[in-house]
């Protein structure tokens, strides 16, 4: 159970579409008491763009996956969120 999200990122030359997973427990364990992964989802698209360009983020993917690449991911996405 959990929710299957659209991302869009564009910038000024062009466009890109993502479709990103969340599942409950994530959405706990990274943004405790939100009712919905809006905010965590996007977050983590700040994140990683702070890192790497959208031509390099994977079109579809699991939210935790972006722990993998970067190790630090949910430990600033949780103190970014807590503010």
């Amino acid at each position: 159970a959990g929710w299957s999200c659209r991302v869009r990122v564009a910038d000024a030359s062009d466009e890109a579409a993502f479709s990103v997973e969340v599942d409950r427990p994530t959405l706990e364990r990274l943004d405790p008491g939100a009712s919905n992964p809006t905010e965590l989802v996007r977050e983590s698209f700040v994140f990683l763009l702070e890192r790497e360009p959208k031509e390099s983020i994977l079109g579809r993917f699991e939210l935790p996956v972006i722990g993998r690449y970067f190790p630090e991911y949910e430990s600033t996405v949780r103190r970014r969120l807590a503010r």
